[in-house]
């Protein structure tokens, strides 16, 4: 296939929804020998280290900054968010009035159910011989390219240092009493409403899993580091060793990146974290479903939450 820049031009989601489609368009640029440009990642482009002193969040990293990337440029671009709104309204206008040719771009939109594979021979047809593919949707998935190239995406995405460091240190407090370690993810926020509350559970609920995870590790000491997007307490997990995430987005995301285990409803959230960490995960997908230790998989960011 020629060489091709896939350009992501709608933003999608929070966090880990934007870390999971770059991550999945790096691996198929990397299956390819593309290239890919990201604005819609500037909101959380300062945390990394690679995309940090690149206004374009490009991919592969560049050697030395582009001219837009002196700080008293940079900055206020990323805010206003001129550059993704420029991206995509040409990519809008181009599809209506496709004046360079449709063999110049083309339009790549995921399906609006289920998840659209970037491995599959059709949809890599149906680009054709086009230079620049613009990108719409978040439900594009690559699983095995992802596994194939996981370390280079890693790479790509360490975290600065001051917060790789807190993330860290929140592990390993526990780890000085405990043998094992297990994150847990609870989520709340919009959970009540999204998918009419499938993935939303109290935290009664999780204290029971917690309980009964623990119980698969006989004769280990476990401790437990909860992230959630709200405030918790101690005293709510009563009877068993809790810690907590430093608090912030990223912190939390790659302190359980660095747990033995992770637990969690259905989300990219700690599908990323597993991913990152090499780390395995169990998705709870009802108030229902019972821990099991041989289920936890390392997540190749396949899943639509």
């Amino acid at each position: 296939m020629d060489h091709k820049l896939f350009v992501i031009a709608l933003r999608c989601g929070r966090l880990a929804n934007r870390l999971v489609l770059f991550a999945n368009f790096i691996a198929l640029a990397e299956e390819l020998g593309g290239t890919l440009v990201n604005f819609t990642f500037h909101s959380y482009a300062d945390s990394f280290k690679t995309t940090r002193n690149d206004i374009y969040c490009r991919y592969p990293a560049p050697r030395k900054p582009g001219w837009l990337d002196f700080p008293p440029l940079a900055g206020p671009l990323k805010k206003t968010r001129v550059l993704y709104q420029s991206v995509r309204a040409a990519s809008r206008l181009q599809q209506r009035f496709p004046v360079l040719g449709r063999s110049v771009t083309t339009l790549l939109e995921a399906e609006p159910d289920g998840a659209t594979s970037l491995e599959a021979a059709e949809l890599q047809e149906r680009l054709g011989s086009a230079k620049v593919v613009f990108v719409y949707g978040w439900r594009f998935r690559a699983p095995s390219y992802v596994q194939r190239h996981a370390e280079k995406i890693r790479d790509y995405f360490r975290p600065l240092d001051r917060i790789d460091l807190l993330s860290r240190q929140a592990v390993e407090r526990l780890r000085q009493d405990a043998e094992v370690v297990v994150g847990v993810h609870i989520r709340q926020g919009d959970y009540p409403t999204l998918r009419g509350g499938q993935f939303f559970f109290p935290v009664s609920r999780y204290l029971d899993w917690m309980r009964e995870l623990a119980r698969q590790f006989p004769g280990k000491r476990v401790s437990f580091l909860v992230c959630s997007d709200e405030p918790r307490q101690l005293s709510e997990f009563p009877g068993l060793s809790v810690g907590f995430g430093p608090g912030e987005a990223v912190s939390d995301l790659y302190a359980l990146a660095y747990c033995d285990y992770i637990m969690g409803p259905m989300s990219t959230y700690s599908q990323w974290s597993s991913f990152y960490g090499n780390t395995p995960l169990f998705h709870i997908t009802g108030s229902e479903v019972t821990i099991e230790l041989d289920r936890f998989a390392v997540s190749f960011l396949a899943e639509i939450p």
